[in-house]
């Protein structure tokens, strides 16, 4: 029987009141994402005359986070190749109709359209994924500003300190965020080291996804 958030369900273990118990228990699991297995003893337990004892399963299964990048090209797109192999699913957006013509980008959502008409168009969660690796400043800003007033398991922005120092100020004196929402972007992006290449780059990047990923579901 798989249990949806809600109490909706496809398939049964029987019915009657272990069924409803069960149904409470596997939202409980599906909070802590721990599996478990529960021993019922049907009458003392559920006051089901029959008798016996039923022991049930219980495992959360988790869909793939969605990660969102901005900007298709050289480290983008390794960005996603990586990603794809870490369990994420992965979109795409870039608003240049010939960039994706230069790679393979059927393994991917693809969204070839203007960022922020794309962006007002795709669904946030606190799951959600973004990273921030378009061709020009102004676009990686702009796209920040909008996506840091949308809900996000985690959100990052390429660019050197002295931009991302500009940014902060910005975000800070003209933008009405706060430090505390400021500090939860990632942003020089990624895990530092020294990175030359788009591929290295990509490393850094996808080993901070990693992280975060797994400590949401910690």
């Amino acid at each position: 029987m798989i249990v949806f958030p809600g109490r909706k369900i496809i398939g049964t273990i029987g019915g009657g009141s272990i069924e409803f118990q069960a149904i409470t228990d596997a939202l409980d699991v599906l909070k802590n994402g721990i599996p478990m297995i529960k021993t019922f003893k049907l009458e003392e337990d559920l006051g089901m005359h029959c008798g016996g004892t039923v022991q049930v399963y219980f495992e959360p299964v988790r869909s793939h986070p969605d990660l969102y990048i901005f900007g298709a090209g050289h480290i983008g797109r390794v960005v996603a190749r990586y990603a794809q192999e870490f369990g994420f699913r992965v979109t795409l957006f870039d608003q240049r109709v010939e960039i994706f013509n230069e790679f393979d980008s059927s393994p991917y959502n693809t969204v070839c359209e203007d960022f922020f008409a794309a962006i007002e168009k795709a669904s946030f969660s606190e799951k959600t994924f973004s990273v921030i690796v378009t061709p020009k400043h102004e676009y990686d800003e702009r796209i920040l500003m909008v996506l840091a007033k949308k809900p996000f398991g985690y959100l990052g922005m390429i660019g050197s300190s002295r931009k991302v120092a500009e940014v902060k100020k910005k975000m800070l004196e003209k933008e009405g965020f706060t430090q505390q929402e400021i500090d939860k972007i990632d942003m020089p992006i990624g895990v530092k080291f020294n990175a030359e290449t788009p591929e290295e780059i990509a490393i850094s990047i996808i080993a901070k996804l990693i992280d975060v990923k797994n400590s949401l579901n910690s």
